[in-house]
């Protein structure tokens, strides 16, 4: 007990802490480089990339739903964790095999790809519900007011780990060398720099390292799980569920779920019909019209369950509500790593402080931030807390959707004049992460937190997968979104070496013949600006000002039932 006082946490929460610093590391040194495999390597283009990119890490936050029933009734969190480590390291792996052999055989990469990124999402969803789950479970009912502060530690190991990923990562998989000339001489730009190429060779070695940290964190869990994810009684934590000692329900709480022949059913139908709806009425693809049907069958099911009490509906329904305004934040969130990463690549000067940082290291910031200010935010918690200031959850999610709202509005400012061959100067960019950290400290952790707090004990861990369905659905918006990025300034470089004005192309003031039409499909470019809602998206500002409009109006109108949700939340802040 006195060891709990002075840590104010218990040591199970710095051993999770450990684990999924270096799951995060695994997940986010892949993240950082994957769409840049896929274009250089693989041959895909930019668009298809996005939808890829949206898609997986989509299918990487439905999986959970399953992972946390699984647990739930059958493995139990702490066997599912390790199964989910091991896979994911094995998914990795597979990336390095694919990223060794396209160059003799791109049929067998691409296919080794998508096998390593379908094992990578089925490991993500036994880990990803589970881990959470489990910091939830180490503080006993009378210790729940500590969740916002525990779940912003968490959160600081989840970016400490992005930070090394994305630093690691791209400095030994996203290469660029100097270009040598015939006579020696290394090719040199017209402002005195040298010119570079990729080397489309080197990303194994990211993935590769990727696979190792997955392998560290797996063994960080299973050597230290037993002496220390354990309650404060010394029992374990996370065992099978017939094991299970449920001394931490509310008295009269069910401690089953009911679910009807007639809910059961409902909710296939409900998920057929939502389906084929996303699917032929909005034009979805089959990955993107899965998560949304799933997300909202299963919300359903869940909510139909007769068991559940008004209070404990209500406090769901919060979560429910909640999760719906989290898609619009990761929409605009995960731009990182496609979108951004492009821009970051084709068109922005990336010398930091005489250092020309690889594309897709320009993320790190975004880790870096969040393990400087987790801590911060944790005491901000804790202080207004002790004051009776602290805001209810819905409003921190609400002021973080304000903030990516002001970042991309800020960037749009600065990118309003670029044309088309104007370089970003990476400042904007690194105001752009620090402004979304501060938001993603609002929103992320927070949410994390709401749903340990108001979740009946029965459906932790599925309820968890729910709300990582708002989190996939968000990514495969993300997708959507960053396929509209219109053409950047190595575009219309490109098209000039073969005499084209793709600007006067994209205006419809030239017609390509087909040759040409068949010179910008071989090199990737688009000959036609992209269209979303019906809009026609003709630069850098209009793409940006599509995420202002959706997070600030997300923003206001979360903020404006913030009142309402209060008092569903019945007493739980």
């Amino acid at each position: 007990m006195s060891e709990q006082v002075k840590t104010a946490h218990p040591k199970g929460l710095w051993v999770l802490f450990g684990t999924e610093m270096w799951e995060r590391f695994n997940f986010y040194g892949m993240r950082a480089i994957l769409t840049l495999f896929l274009v250089n390597s693989l041959m895909m283009k930019e668009e298809d990339a996005s939808l890829i990119y949206g898609g997986f890490l989509g299918l990487c936050y439905l999986t959970p739903m399953l992972g946390g029933f699984i647990s739930d009734r059958f493995f139990g969190n702490r066997n599912c964790i390790l199964l989910g480590g091991l896979m994911m390291a094995l998914g990795q792996f597979l990336l390095f095999f694919s990223a060794s052999v396209f160059g003799s055989n791109i049929s067998l990469a691409t296919s080794l790809m998508w096998t390593a990124l379908g094992i990578i999402i089925f490991g993500n969803g036994f880990f990803k519900p589970n881990i959470s789950s489990m910091v939830g479970s180490l503080y006993p009912k009378q210790e729940k007011s500590k969740l916002d502060t525990a779940f912003t530690i968490f959160y600081m190991g989840i970016n400490l780990g992005a930070f090394l990923g994305q630093l690691i990562c791209p400095i030994v998989g996203d290469v660029k060398n100097k270009i040598l000339l015939p006579d020696g001489k290394y090719k040199m730009l017209a402002d005195g720099t040298f010119d570079t190429i990729r080397d489309i060779h080197a990303f194994k070695w990211g993935f590769l390292a990727a696979s190792i940290a997955m392998l560290i964190g797996t063994a960080v869990f299973y050597f230290l799980k037993n002496k220390y994810v354990i309650t404060p009684e010394g029992r374990p934590l996370g065992g099978l569920p017939k094991h299970n000692v449920n001394d931490d329900y509310e008295e009269g709480e069910s401690q089953k779920a009911v679910f009807s022949q007639k809910a059961l059913i409902g909710a296939v139908v409900a998920f057929v019909s939502l389906g084929l709806t996303f699917h032929y009425l909005f034009g979805q693809n089959a990955i993107y019209s899965l998560i949304y049907a799933s997300g909202l069958s299963l919300a359903g099911l869940i909510i139909s369950d007769s068991s559940l009490t008004k209070v404990e509906k209500d406090r769901i329904k919060v979560i429910y509500i909640v999760a719906f305004f989290v898609i619009f934040f990761w929409a605009a969130f995960e731009q990182a790593g496609s979108s951004l990463t492009f821009i970051a690549d084709n068109q922005c000067d990336r010398n930091f402080f005489g250092y020309n940082m690889p594309p897709s290291m320009v993320q790190i910031f975004n880790g870096l931030f969040v393990v400087a200010f987790a801590v911060p935010f944790s005491m901000l918690w804790d202080y207004l807390r002790s004051k009776d200031r602290e805001p209810i959850s819905p409003v921190k999610q609400a002021v973080g959707l304000g903030l990516v709202a002001l970042s991309y509005f800020i960037i749009a400012h600065n990118v309003k004049d670029l044309g088309n061959n104007g370089l970003l100067a990476i400042k904007w960019l690194i105001l752009l992460y620090l402004i979304q950290t501060c938001a993603e400290l609002c929103l992320s952790p927070i949410g994390l937190s709401l749903v340990g707090k108001l979740s009946p004990k029965r459906f932790s861990s599925l309820l968890y997968g729910v709300f990582f369905l708002s989190n996939a659905s968000g990514y495969a918006l993300a997708g959507t979104l960053g396929s509209i990025l219109p053409a950047t300034g190595d575009k219309f470089n490109k098209a000039k070496e073969f005499g084209i004005d793709l600007q006067a192309v994209l205006d419809k003031k030239i017609t390509l013949t087909a040759d040409q039409l068949a010179i910008l499909e071989k090199n990737q470019i688009s000959p036609n600006n992209p269209v979303f809602a019906g809009f026609e998206i003709h630069n850098l500002f209009e793409f940006f000002m599509v995420f202002v409009i959706l997070c600030g109006l997300a923003a206001v109108i979360l903020m404006a039932l913030t009142p309402k949700l209060k008092k569903m939340m019945h007493g739980v802040r």
